[in-house]
């Protein structure tokens, strides 16, 4: 039986070891592990991939979409109208990674289907980046299903080794983790090697360490959409820095569990118990009183 891998060095060494890609090395364990074939894995994948795109276009096209409490929504169509103008100061590749973001998380937010990728909150950044890559780099559903290959190796490691909820680890737990494993794929697919994805893993992550989960009303909506678009934003950053040649002093897997240590030490009120941050501010207990009609706790 292939081994599951416990260490971001671990996998990089298989992989260099069995001149294998990420992706490869992901798809051969979840068959092993699933005791399912290739094809019914990818498939599968496929169908993930699917799901990730309805919600990106629903929540892009038109007028877009709004949740039931009206706090979000219409916002990814507000960019990409401005998408559309040639105007954007940050240029087109990060901008279709924001409004891709955007769309997800708000079609989530307004209870459409998502992929959780790792979860419901952070479910914008994978698509954000992929989408944005696909269009820039024209890629195809096999390029498109092996950055979701890649990136799940990356995250099956976090989640084994720390932890991907807001709930126990605030947002860097969520959209930290999203974003790094979004600039690995997004290294992978652009030819990187699997050294550089985990490069790319280790900036993209030691960017937002500290990264609290404070979601205005409990829900998630204020700020966790618009964290996304960060998210997005990071990994494409930290997949050219990685493209480029730079190198993180501090190794993936110390980065992990350095993220382990400050959700641990997070206090309750800054991870995801709507006590603390943005939603103790006066408009965002303003927003809960209106929304729940008291001010619980």
């Amino acid at each position: 039986m292939k081994k599951l891998y416990h260490k971001i060095a671990e996998l990089i060494k298989a992989a260099k070891t069995r001149q294998m890609t990420i992706a490869q090395l992901m798809l051969e364990q979840e068959c092993t592990y699933s005791k399912e074939t290739k094809e019914t894995v990818l498939s599968r994948i496929k169908q993930q991939l699917e799901v990730m795109h309805k919600a990106a276009n629903k929540g892009s096209s038109g007028n877009g979409v709004s949740s039931r409490t009206g706090l979000t929504g219409h916002q990814a169509a507000q960019l990409a109208a401005y998408r559309r103008q040639g105007k954007s100061l940050s240029g087109d590749t990060i901008l279709t990674a924001m409004e891709n973001a955007v769309a997800t998380n708000e079609v989530n937010a307004a209870m459409g289907v998502i992929c959780a990728a790792p979860t419901a909150g952070s479910s914008g950044t994978l698509p954000g980046v992929l989408f944005a890559l696909e269009k820039k780099l024209n890629l195809d559903v096999k390029a498109e299903i092996d950055f979701l290959l890649c990136a799940s190796g990356f995250g099956l490691i976090v989640a084994n080794n720390s932890s991907i909820a807001g709930a126990t680890g605030g947002c860097q737990a969520e959209v930290g983790s999203a974003s790094a494993m979004a600039a690995a794929g997004a290294v992978a697919v652009s030819g990187g090697s699997p050294q550089q994805s985990a490069q790319a893993f280790a900036f993209a992550l030691s960017n937002l360490l500290g990264l609290v989960c404070d979601p205005v009303a409990g829900l998630v909506e204020i700020p966790c959409v618009s964290r996304n678009v960060v998210g997005a934003a990071n990994a494409l950053s930290a997949a050219d820095m990685a493209l480029a040649g730079l190198v993180s002093k501090i190794p993936a897997d110390e980065v992990i569990l350095a993220m382990k240590d400050i959700g641990q030490r997070m206090p309750r009120e800054l991870r995801e118990t709507g006590l603390g941050g943005l939603a103790a501010t006066t408009t965002g207990n303003n927003i809960k009183v209106k929304i729940f009609g008291k001010d619980i706790q």
